[in-house]
């Protein structure tokens, strides 16, 4: 075997580095000694905004470091990712991730500057919550299999709306006609206001909306709720039944949130972040405050985190190539 002299300089980069390991191995062990950011990849006043805002004060309370809510919005998230995947793994840059930004993203967006698997480390899931399945009034559909029967006798008759393009209700929706071979008009609002409206005004038939939405209409008995999307029941809808229950086994859209770090901060590191995460999810302020807006309320360890952001990846993918979904 060939044997190359090292040079001065190597020699010299070596002994720097050498020198500079037990201050690295310090820094770990006193993580953090200096504030904190978690960027939100959305504007100010949404729930993710009000969760990062909310755990942050349980992770300065308990560590004596302030933690700074960055909203970077943009690119239905991608912006804010982006920033946090391209930051230094140090643990004091981290990311309040959701289903669009760390899993559907990676398909949707043909040149997304980050890669959702290989560039986060996942620290720990914070809260899930499932769509809802629901109709105007008029369509005539009190079950799940009412309403299957009803778009399969009816095809391109009915339209689903949406908050937009490549948003989780659209491609639950996208998910539900690969599922069951119907086919549906999808109607893209920016935003949730406009597409609720025209869902009670008869504009559109259907909808897969976020719980928290929902809610206040179903319960007014303006729309009417069928089915969610979880493979449980939803404690604020006790009497609405899964799709996965109503026929369509394995059916499964959550809307998620979760904590990510960039990949490449040190293990111990992330494990601390996500053992306080899980604590501060437990507290009873946090877990009533969440439970009571439609979420579930779920810490994770990160190795269970990361296996199941690539089951989401795995299983958005397909949905949207299949759908022909795509932003630039």
């Amino acid at each position: 075997m060939i044997r190359f002299p090292m040079s001065r300089c190597a020699t010299l980069a070596l002994a720097s580095f050498a020198m500079l390991m037990p201050a690295l191995a310090n820094a770990q062990s006193t993580y953090p000694n200096k504030p904190i950011h978690i960027v939100v990849p959305f504007a100010p006043g949404g729930s993710t905004d009000v969760l990062a805002r909310r755990v942050g004060e349980k992770l300065a309370a308990a560590w004596g470091q302030p933690v700074v809510v960055d909203n970077r919005p943009g690119a239905g998230g991608a912006l804010g990712a982006d920033f946090v995947a391209k930051s230094a793994p140090d643990g004091y840059n981290l990311l309040a991730g959701v289903t669009g930004s760390n899993a559907i993203a990676q398909a949707l967006y043909p040149k997304l500057p980050y890669n959702v698997i290989n560039d986060f480390a996942p620290v720990s899931m914070m809260v899930n919550s499932p769509l809802v399945l629901a109709v105007n009034p008029d369509v005539k559909a009190n079950t799940p299999a009412e309403f299957l029967a009803l778009a399969k006798s009816k095809p391109g008759e009915l339209s689903y709306g949406s908050a937009g393009n490549g948003t989780s209700m659209h491609l639950t929706g996208e998910m539900y006609k690969q599922a069951t071979d119907v086919s549906m008009v999808h109607v893209p609002y920016r935003g949730s206001a406009a597409m609720l409206t025209d869902l009670m005004g008869g504009q559109i038939q259907v909808t897969f909306g976020d719980v928290l939405v929902l809610m206040p209409q179903i319960q007014a008995g303006k729309i009417r709720a069928l089915a969610v999307t979880s493979k449980i029941r939803h404690p604020l809808l006790p009497d609405v039944p899964t799709l996965d229950e109503s026929g369509l086994k394995g059916f499964e859209a959550l809307s998620w949130q979760g904590l990510f770090a960039p990949v490449g901060t040190p293990p111990e590191v992330v494990e601390k972040l996500s053992a306080e995460v899980n604590k501060a999810m437990q507290s009873p302020d946090i877990k009533d405050y969440f439970a009571a807006q439609g979420f579930i309320v779920q810490g994770s360890t990160p190795e269970a985190f990361r296996a199941f952001v690539a089951s989401e990846v795995q299983k958005w993918t397909p949905i949207v190539k299949n759908s022909g979904a795509q932003v630039n």
